[in-house]
């Protein structure tokens, strides 16, 4: 018998744990003003949405106008996103999502001139909200959002967690984190390395290098910092 048989052609259970919690927020309900009533919030063509990690520090900001479902799922189930594919964007980062959905373009053409200028006004407040609201004063966006001239209001968003109790207590301690974010600084040094990129994915480097800093040096801290040391050294 095969002992290296897979007999259970079943994804690794975070993925399949990411995917039922993403559907779950998905499937959420959300008011509709334009149509009346509620529908679920991953059925919005036009929005902006923004991911958060385990401390609740912004560190991405997209926008779509196919389908908040299909453009979340292809950041976070797939590989089909460059932000993904560079190394940009870690999934396993992703803790909360938060998405403003525009109901009034819903039946709105994508090549619509005013309905993109107000989508960029909004995806350039919630980019400039994150900025100021991060730690670091920095996302991990390799582009800037176009700037608008249109004077909108920041509309209704929902937010909410997509990892279970049961993920959360692998993935949120600080020494996994700590490996998995110098994981995808090493993929996105090589990246940088192999081809001819443009200032941002330098600038998302630095910012990531800044998030593993900040990181290690608080696990080093909460586990007794220099002091550690000194009792180290008695020990021996």
């Amino acid at each position: 018998m095969d002992l290296f048989a897979d007999s259970t052609h079943q994804p690794p259970f975070e993925t399949e744990d990411l995917r039922d919690n993403l559907a779950r927020f998905l499937a959420q309900a959300f008011d509709d003003p334009v149509q009346g009533g509620q529908r679920p919030v991953g059925t919005f063509k036009w929005g902006v949405y923004a991911f958060f990690d385990y401390d609740g520090e912004p560190i991405y900001v997209g926008q779509t106008k196919e389908k908040i479902s299909t453009r979340i799922r292809r950041h976070l189930t797939n590989q089909r996103t460059d932000a993904v594919a560079m190394s940009v964007l870690d999934p396993f980062e992703v803790y909360e999502i938060e998405v403003w959905p525009l109901p009034q373009f819903e039946k709105t053409s994508g090549n619509d001139a005013t309905a993109k200028a107000h989508l960029d006004a909004l995806e350039r407040l919630i980019y400039e909200k994150a900025i100021e609201n991060s730690t670091f004063k920095a996302i991990l966006n390799e582009k800037d959002p176009p700037i608008s001239g249109v004077k909108i209001e920041v509309p209704p968003s929902f937010r909410s967690c997509i990892v279970s109790p049961h993920v959360y207590q692998i993935r949120a301690h600080p020494d996994f984190r700590i490996a998995r974010r110098a994981l995808i600084i090493s993929r996105l040094a090589q990246v940088i390395s192999e081809r001819k990129v443009q200032g941002g994915l330098r600038r998302v480097l630095r910012t990531q290098a800044k998030r593993l800093e900040w990181l290690a040096a608080r696990r080093y801290e909460a586990l007794g910092g220099a002091d550690s040391l000194l009792h180290e050294a008695e020990d021996l």
